[in-house]
C-alpha cells in the first residue's frame, strides 16, 4: 500500500474513531485495527498521535466547509444565504452518528495540552466566522452582525451535540432572522 493510500485509510479510521468515541479513548492500535495500516507505517506517516489528530481536523475542516458552502450557495439571493447556514446545520445535526462539533470536542479534550490541536480549532472557527462575514457583507448587512450570527451557530452546535436534537438549529435560525430584520432591511 503506497503512502497516499495508507494516509487516507488512517485518516478515515481516525475520523470515525476520534469523532465517534473521543480522541483520548482511541489509541494508535485502534487506528491500526480499523485502517488495516500497520503500526510501523502509521508511525512513519504520523510520528505522534497529535499529528494524526491535527491531520484529521484539517481534512474534516475542508470537507465540512465545502459541504456548508455548497448547500448555502444553492440560494441565489444573498439574503437567503444566512438562514440557509442554519438550515444546513439542522441537516448536519440530523445525520447518523452526529456527536457535536469535532473542533469543539477536540478542543475540550486536548486544547489545553496540545498547541497543534488548539491552533487547528482556532483556524477552523476563524474560517467559519470569515465565511459568515462574507455572507453578511454580500447581503448588505452591517459587519457587527457577523459575531452575533457566529455565536448563534456555535451555540446551536454545542447544544445539538449535547441534546442530540436538531431544534437548536431552528431556534438559532429564528434568532438570526430577528437580528436581520432588526437591521431595517
Amino acid at each position: 500500500m503506497d503512502s497516499a493510500v495508507a494516509r487516507e485509510k488512517a485518516l478515515d479510521a481516525a475520523e470515525e474513531l476520534f469523532y465517534g468515541r473521543g480522541i483520548r479513548s482511541v489509541g494508535m492500535d485502534d487506528i491500526r485495527g480499523a485502517s488495516g495500516v500497520s503500526l510501523k507505517r502509521l508511525y512513519q506517516l504520523f510520528p505522534a498521535k497529535e499529528q494524526l489528530v491535527v491531520a484529521y481536523l484539517e481534512r474534516r475542516d475542508v470537507r465540512w466547509r465545502e459541504r456548508l458552502t455548497a448547500s448555502v450557495e444553492r440560494h441565489e439571493d444573498p439574503r437567503q444565504r444566512i438562514p440557509a447556514v442554519f438550515d444546513w446545520l439542522a441537516e448536519w445535526f440530523a445525520e447518523d452518528g452526529f456527536r457535536g462539533c469535532a473542533w469543539i470536542n477536540s478542543y475540550g479534550e486536548l486544547g489545553a495540552t496540545s498547541e497543534g490541536v488548539a491552533t487547528q480549532v482556532r483556524a477552523h472557527k476563524e474560517a467559519f466566522r470569515s465565511y459568515l462575514a462574507s455572507l453578511v457583507s454580500d447581503a448588505g448587512l452591517p459587519g457587527p452582525l457577523t459575531g452575533q450570527l457566529f455565536l448563534l451557530a456555535e451555540g446551536a452546535m454545542v447544544t445539538a451535540g449535547i441534546t442530540g436534537s436538531t431544534h437548536p438549529a431552528a431556534e438559532a435560525r429564528k434568532a438570526a432572522e430577528l437580528l436581520i430584520s432588526a437591521q431595517g432591511h
